[in-house]
């Protein structure tokens, strides 16, 4: 048994406690990281303000200015002649091809004659047996008209009855009714035989103009139904060559704006190097039905015409002739429709539009859906104003932004015709003034009046143009 611990026993040595750190310290060092932040976001913040919006700029000048409606389509002779028989049969004769001159009567198509000949004979004979009666119903008529004349006498003096009298007196009418059957037949006859001597001379077809064989779509041995009674078989076209046309299809927003006579500047694609001078000569009074994306006749039908573009035919006299075009070649013609001359002009991109207060269309038919939803909640309402919104973009005004320093300044201007790279400014601007000219997201979203702005590549002043 051990012995216990006495009083005079070492005992365990005391626990040192960890020295505490100054937190005053670790307050300054992050009070300074903090403030270095802020000053470098400051920094930052105004280096971004002082470099601002990038844009490019260039000066309104003075210039003429041509706007055009561009329109593509085939070149076509302005007198082309469907050649179509009048009788059906067969064709023994076609002698020309693709290609060859003719006069006007020359013989270009001859139909097998033998049926309509033998239809003209029928019809003389009938004409002679006609004639052959009418002298008869003219003796019969003779004989009643003497017969009648002497019981007239006799009746006169009471010597014949009345019966006989009657008698004699029908057969006279009778006999003059024969006379005028008679006669109104061998009419008949001889214009049914008129009618077939007509139809056997159409069996040859002459050339009813001068000019060339633009196409032939028939041979020897086929048969050609009449366009009498039919749609008629095509056998070939006449052209006058010496004088082509542009036919194009001009959109129905674009059509008002053109006029006969206004002069065209006509690209061929069988001659790239070449520009063509050519002249408005008419204008469709109706739309081209066969025009579209639609469906033609089975879409108006359905009522249904949103697929459907409106067209309308313009033919445009080509002035050139020293180079031989033909029919089907492709064409694009860009119309002069007005021309300007020494006007304030920009780039067509620096005009934009914007709302009361200088809000974007973009900005406006944000603004107006969101105090819609907060008005009733109902997303019908919304599309509603969002529609009405973009409906009434037509009242948006124009502007552009003027080179003010280092900011825009939104200026409302007054625009004219325009081309494909300059639009007129009526009121505004005038030459010199330095707009913004791009880009199109800074002018048409990005942009206000006042933002600063970065001019990038400033372009060289364009020469005024007088």
């Amino acid at each position: 048994m051990s012995a216990p611990l006495t009083s005079g026993t070492a005992s365990a040595a005391p626990v040192a406690k960890p020295r505490k750190k100054s937190k005053l310290k670790w307050y300054l060092i992050g009070s300074t990281v903090l403030l270095a932040v802020l000053v470098a976001v400051a920094v930052a913040k105004k280096r971004g303000a002082n470099n601002g919006i990038s844009v490019t700029t260039e000066k309104a000048v003075n210039r003429t200015i041509v706007q055009t409606v561009t329109a593509t389509g085939k070149i076509q002779p302005e007198v082309e002649v469907k050649i179509t028989p009048e009788v059906f049969g067969e064709i023994v004769s076609l002698p020309l091809r693709e290609g060859a001159v003719v006069k006007k009567g020359d013989v270009i198509v001859k139909i097998k004659p033998d049926f309509y000949q033998a239809q003209v004979d029928q019809q003389t004979a009938a004409v002679a047996a006609a004639r052959s009666a009418a002298v008869n119903s003219l003796v019969q008529l003779r004989k009643a008209e003497a017969d009648l004349k002497k019981y007239q006498d006799l009746y006169d003096r009471k010597l014949v009855s009345d019966f006989d009298y009657v008698s004699y007196k029908t057969a006279f009418d009778g006999a003059k009714a024969n006379r005028e059957s008679a006669l109104a037949q061998v009419d008949e006859s001889e214009g049914i035989l008129k009618q077939a001597k007509d139809s056997l001379s159409k069996t040859e077809i002459y050339s009813p103009m001068d000019g060339t064989v633009s196409s032939r779509s028939s041979e020897v041995g086929e048969r050609v139904q009449a366009s009498t009674s039919f749609a008629g078989t095509e056998i070939m076209r006449v052209a006058d060559l010496s004088k082509m046309e542009v036919r194009v299809k001009v959109n129905e927003n674009d059509i008002v704006n053109v006029k006969v006579g206004d002069p065209v500047k006509i690209n061929i694609d069988a001659y790239p190097d070449r520009k063509f001078n050519g002249v408005v000569r008419e204008i469709a009074a109706s739309a081209d039905n066969n025009g579209g994306t639609g469906s033609g006749s089975s879409a108006q039908a359905s009522g249904s015409v949103s697929d459907q573009v409106t067209n309308f035919i313009v033919k445009i006299r080509v002035a050139d002739k020293e180079l031989a075009l033909r029919p089907g070649m492709s064409a694009t013609a860009d119309i002069e429709t007005q021309t300007v001359k020494g006007v304030v002009a920009v780039p067509i991109q620096s005009v934009t539009v914007r709302a009361e207060g200088g809000m974007t269309a973009d900005d406006l038919e944000k603004k107006k859906a969101k105090e819609a939803k907060e008005r009733s909640g109902n997303d019908v309402d919304v599309a509603a104003e969002k529609e009405e919104t973009r409906r009434d973009r037509e009242v948006l005004q124009r502007v552009v932004f003027l080179k003010d320093g280092d900011k825009a300044k939104l200026v409302h201007v007054v625009t004219g015709i325009a081309d494909n790279t300059y639009i007129e400014i009526k009121s505004g601007l005038k030459a010199g003034d330095e707009v913004v000219s791009g880009s199109y997201a800074a002018i048409s979203r990005q942009l206000k009046d006042g933002a600063a702005i970065k001019v990038e590549k400033p372009k060289t002043d364009t020469p005024e143009v007088k």
